[in-house]
């Protein structure tokens, strides 16, 4: 990867984390954890990997981005502004009555999201639906999922394994958000998930793991998985819950939070630091 495209999707990452910040400063609230630790393979995905057309939401032939752990929608909105999909200005109505950004993603009212999530577990089951069918319509598009760890808990999770590699959907490449915590503490001592990467290649995926703060390294493990054929893919990340958010990386409660407006105008005026010391 050149230095200068490195560059630019670190740079794009942290403005996706700068206008997510926003986000959450309109509510005063919200999943500030879960948000922060994705930032940097959405904006791979969005900012290097995925064929998209903002201008045509809806273009069949496109990539496909299931973010399963719906919580994280704001990450996801942010970047869809960020991209043209929708103004800038509409990032200001999260979660408000009557918004296009409801809490958790919804394909029926923000343009760009691919899959209606939130109800965790449930999304790999939809990744799967969507990359078999297109791969039955012919099309070469893949299919993205973004899962928790805390979410592979969930027993469907591993069903969904199952038959993906059953059936061979090479079009599919799934990331675990390894932050090693949930909604209720450390994944370690609710339900310890022992070595992820190992669990899905016994399953009969291709694994791979990576720091998921590290555009670079996502971006390879991506162009690697690419050119995996009769086998579905999954990326660890090994991440920080809360990365890049002053008050909230390195706190165990840091799923869902309320925080001061001297909090966030902190963290959002740390990440804006970043983004001015890159221009200079």
């Amino acid at each position: 990867m050149p230095a200068t495209e490195e560059k630019n999707l670190k740079m794009f990452a942290a403005r996706i984390r700068l206008e997510t910040l926003k986000e959450l400063k309109s509510m005063g609230f919200g999943h500030v954890g879960g948000c922060m630790s994705i930032v940097e393979t959405i904006a791979v995905l969005y900012g290097s990997i995925m064929k998209i057309d903002p201008q045509c939401p809806g273009w069949k032939d496109r990539d496909w981005l299931v973010l399963s752990k719906g919580h994280a929608g704001p990450t996801l909105y942010a970047t869809l502004a960020l991209k043209g999909y929708f103004p800038m200005e509409e990032l200001k109505t999260l979660n408000r009555p009557y918004t296009n950004l409801p809490s958790h993603c919804d394909r029926n009212k923000t343009p760009g999201v691919d899959m209606t999530t939130g109800s965790l577990g449930q999304g790999i089951s939809a990744a799967i639906g969507i990359a078999l069918g297109n791969r039955l319509d012919g099309r070469d598009s893949f299919t993205y999922l973004v899962l928790g760890d805390g979410e592979c808990d969930e027993g469907q999770v591993w069903e969904g394994a199952l038959f993906a590699a059953h059936h061979k959907v090479d079009n599919l490449i799934a990331f675990i958000d390894y932050n090693k915590q949930q909604l209720d503490g450390y994944t370690k001592d609710i339900l310890d998930l022992g070595n992820l990467a190992d669990k899905f290649s016994c399953f009969g995926w291709h694994a791979n793991e990576v720091n998921g703060h590290c555009v670079k390294e996502i971006f390879y493990a991506i162009k690697e998985a690419k050119k995996v054929t009769g086998a579905p893919s999954v990326i660890v990340l090994h991440t920080e819950k809360g990365k890049g958010c002053s008050f909230a990386e390195g706190i165990l409660n840091n799923h869902h939070m309320n925080f001061t407006e001297q909090q966030i105008d902190e963290a959002i005026n740390n990440v804006q630091r970043f983004l001015e010391k890159q221009t200079l």
